[in-house]
């Protein structure tokens, strides 16, 4: 099961590479326009994917800041949020890279944000929501950019593969 994950962190931080280069081609206006996401616009929904990423990483390894807030604005300008989300992803292919089957299957404790309650679960699945938050997250994205400019680039699994080689065996 760890080529699957290892092949998920290399994708995930190639969608979001083709995303943010596409974002930087925004006017801040577009950027930061209202278009009706669930965090608004382009930037507050790459800002909830940096977030939430940096909250399951807290849960996963026990270190780095968790925000509070799903909604939270860690960094105002595309560039600062561009740093950290490299970083974030690059930390993220550390972490999965070092995984065996046996931490898959281990089980983890987390609080929720936005609850006391707490949940236990093997790591495996928590770290398929991982995954799948962003995809869900980067398609909204995908859709607020094709709305703003007509056009968005092609971030589905099967390019990446293509591409990098990575899950075609």
């Amino acid at each position: 099961m760890t080529p699957l994950f290892r092949m998920l962190a290399a994708y995930n931080g190639w969608a979001n590479r083709r995303l943010y280069d596409a974002a930087a081609k925004l006017t801040d206006d577009q950027y930061r326009a209202d278009r009706g996401a669930f965090f608004k616009s382009v930037h507050g929904t790459l800002n909830h994917l940096l977030v939430t990423d940096r909250i399951w990483m807290g849960r996963f390894t026990g270190e780095g800041n968790a925000p509070d807030r799903l909604d939270a604005i860690l960094h105002e300008d595309l560039a600062g949020l561009r740093a950290a989300r490299e970083k974030e992803d690059a930390r993220i292919e550390s972490y999965v890279a070092g995984l065996s089957d046996g931490d898959l299957a281990a089980t983890i404790s987390y609080r929720r944000v936005s609850t006391p309650d707490v949940f236990t679960q093997p790591l495996a699945p928590a770290l398929s929501h991982l995954f799948n938050h962003q995809t869900h997250h980067r398609g909204q994205v995908h859709a607020l950019l094709t709305g703003l400019t007509g056009e968005a680039p092609s971030i589905d699994l099967l390019p990446f593969q293509r591409e990098s080689g990575i899950g075609m065996s």
